[in-house]
């Protein structure tokens, strides 16, 4: 892969009016500008670069069970943004453009097993927002599917367990965001049988949350009503905006840059391989300016580990906001105090430090973009009393909640595949 200047990316344009950044074709995603007013956090008003892709691309995972252990059918694939290249990522991942192919490849390996008439049982099939802060109402179809026959692993396709899929999400970097998203809408009756420890500790805590075997500090009620009165509390209005002249951003013939450095750039690239439907092509990317934090603090209350979620604004997010990790920034953008509980989870001690692994996010969309994802245990540092946009909930109420769209942003859903990795 090699950078090139935006205004030289093949078949891509330049709007002249706009400046805004579209393909060829049409199709794919488009660069516009967002202009967001807010009445909630210290930064009421501001405009940015964001990524339109309205499409709706295919997440799957086929899944099927040999003498009485789950496997899942995972790809070892390629994205320019990928700070290691290859990572692991779902059985199909492709957006709408690519599997009906605009880019006039190759066909999509097992797309058939999720689109209709498909052969297996669908396990999930749920729409999923993506990074609400760098897309524009960006969602996904998240599928799991288990199938009974033989399905043979073509090239760079390779069955393996699903708990050892799950244990790799402790190695930084391998997993993919795709694979972590699919992998945290497996149904919770898959964890019903799990082995629920009687003993104390975080440990049977975290087993009793996952599997739903204790009993949780709220309804799942009183959670629902806490999220609606979260989201009409406060007032986010978007709107679509030239991308040239963006107030706050440099526009120029290489990039798009955040006039003091901070938050993202806009580059170009050109990409070359072996391995996909296509052997070259070439794009924008979105350059984040530094590695990122996203935790959850994790508490024991009554037995049972909670997660602190936190209800979450996003310009881009289809309905405004969504539940959100504890802690969810990047620290190079605060000069001053960062977030709620930021300092906290950076500073734990390391024998309260549960997960601590850095994963990249979507590398088809996003240049080198890490984060060091965290779950802290908190002890008797953080009360059961939050504040009022925090709330705790079990692993098996999240878990519950992603059979529905909307409810769970992207972060925390990874972060929850993260936890399961743990069990």
């Amino acid at each position: 892969m090699t950078r090139r200047p935006l205004g030289e990316v093949p078949g891509w344009s330049i709007d002249a009016t706009s400046g805004n950044l579209t393909h060829h074709s049409g199709r794919f995603f488009t660069i516009e500008g967002l202009h967001v007013r807010s009445s909630y956090g210290p930064v009421r008003e501001w405009s940015q670069p964001i990524i339109n892709q309205p499409e709706i691309g295919i997440l799957g995972l086929l899944v099927k069970t040999v003498d009485g252990i789950p496997y899942g059918l995972v790809q070892a694939k390629m994205e320019p943004g990928n700070f290691n290249s290859v990572q692991l990522s779902p059985t199909v991942q492709a957006t709408r453009s690519n599997y009906t192919r605009v880019h006039r490849g190759s066909r999509t390996k097992y797309l058939e097993y999720f689109t209709e008439p498909r052969p297996g049982s669908v396990l999930a099939d749920v729409l999923q927002s993506e990074q609400g802060s760098w897309f524009l109402r960006k969602r996904n179809r998240n599928m799991i599917v288990q199938v009974d026959e033989s399905v043979a692993a073509a090239d760079g396709h390779y069955w393996m367990p699903l708990a050892e899929l799950r244990s790799l999400l402790r190695i930084d970097g391998l997993v993919n965001m795709d694979t972590r998203t699919v992998l945290s809408c497996m149904p919770a009756s898959s964890f019903a049988n799990a082995q629920v420890l009687t003993t104390g500790g975080m440990a049977a805590a975290l087993s009793r949350s996952i599997s739903g075997s204790g009993k949780p500090l709220h309804h799942a009620e009183t959670v629902l009503s806490w999220f609606t009165a979260a989201k009409s509390r406060h007032e986010l209005a978007v709107r679509r905006v030239p991308l040239r002249g963006l107030p706050g951003w440099r526009y120029t013939p290489d990039e798009i840059t955040h006039h003091d450095g901070k938050h993202f750039s806009i580059i170009g690239v050109s990409v070359r391989t072996d391995d996909r439907e296509v052997s070259e092509w070439h794009q924008p990317l979105l350059y984040p300016s530094g590695r990122g934090v996203v935790a959850f603090i994790v508490k024991e209350i009554g037995g049972v580990a909670h997660l602190l979620v936190h209800a979450r604004y996003q310009a881009g997010l289809l309905d405004a906001m969504e539940m959100g990790p504890t802690v969810q920034c990047n620290p190079g953008n605060y000069p001053g105090a960062g977030p709620a509980f930021l300092d906290y989870v950076q500073h734990a001690p390391a024998d309260r430090v549960l997960y601590d692994t850095v994963l990249t996010e979507e590398g088809g969309r996003f240049y080198f973009s890490q984060n060091r994802y965290l779950l802290v245990d908190a002890g008797d540092d953080v009360p059961i009393e939050v504040p009022e946009e925090f709330c705790w909930v079990t692993a098996h109420q999240l878990t519950d909640l992603l059979r529905h769209g909307y409810y769970v942003n992207v972060e925390a859903r990874s972060l929850l595949a993260c936890l399961h990795s743990l069990w």
